[in-house]
């Protein structure tokens, strides 16, 4: 699974019926931040100047969820490592990660989310800021085929360090969704209903293109934007709420 995955049968039209469902995953799915804890959890694998680098990720962690992230400021700092770590040692490392920190943190509220719109066709995807290398297994662990995220480059079978093509964050979020469905001859039109769920301000644009914006988990601004425009609302952690 790479940044943008698409599946080997194309559509040109879509059932009468079919709908969309994306997934932010950073507080939506999980109840935590992937990209903030793996920078934690290279920290704790002595993989990265520990002070240093756990000071810096905290600060950038503060500016998005402020709003105000240089994203490309923040992909030259936390794709760094990818590009110095040798590639079977990342991929032991991540496999450590996923036991770790991420499955301990998948809940049964979002595995019954997922399933519910798997179960009626939906066409699932999770569109992510956090770059591919950290979770494409997440995704599939969760069972959801597609991955719409910001991609790390890579060069003779090793990743740079750099980013390739537009970051998944804020209106990049909308040009990549755009670009995997127009890869399937499709475009959000193609659906009777889209939905979107999402914790952050961050995702408000993306949010404002689905037919069934929902606030889930969300922070405060985003909180008091749904409530003004009468977008459901979800909590998935912590209480019973269920969303179709």
């Amino acid at each position: 699974m790479n940044g943008t995955h698409t599946p080997t049968q194309s559509h040109s039209h879509s059932p009468s019926g079919w709908r969309l469902a994306l997934f932010d995953l950073d507080y939506t799915l999980l109840p935590v931040d992937s990209d903030y804890e793996w920078g934690e959890f290279l920290v704790r694998a002595g993989q990265v100047d520990g002070d240093r680098y756990r000071a810096r990720n905290d600060d950038f962690f503060v500016q998005y969820k402020a709003g105000t992230l240089d994203i490309f400021e923040f992909l030259a700092f936390s794709l760094e490592p990818l590009g110095r770590i040798p590639p079977a040692e990342l991929a032991a490392l991540h496999a450590r990660f996923m036991a770790e920190t991420i499955r301990p943190h998948m809940h049964d509220a979002a595995r019954a989310l997922i399933a519910r719109h798997r179960a009626a066709g939906d066409l699932c995807a999770v569109v992510t800021a956090t770059n591919a290398f950290v979770t494409a297994p997440i995704a599939r662990a969760f069972g959801i085929e597609h991955l719409i995220a910001t991609v790390p480059a890579r060069e003779n079978g090793r990743f740079t360090g750099g980013v390739r093509g537009t970051p998944c964050f804020r209106e990049g979020k909308i040009t990549r969704v755009n670009a995997w469905l127009e890869s399937m001859g499709l475009d959000l039109g193609s659906f009777t209903s889209s939905c979107f769920y999402s914790d952050s301000r961050n995702d408000l644009a993306l949010l404002e293109q689905v037919s069934d914006p929902v606030a889930t988990n969300a922070d405060d601004a985003l909180s008091e934007i749904a409530a003004s425009r009468g977008w459901r609302t979800l909590n998935l952690f912590n209480d019973q709420s269920t969303v179709s």
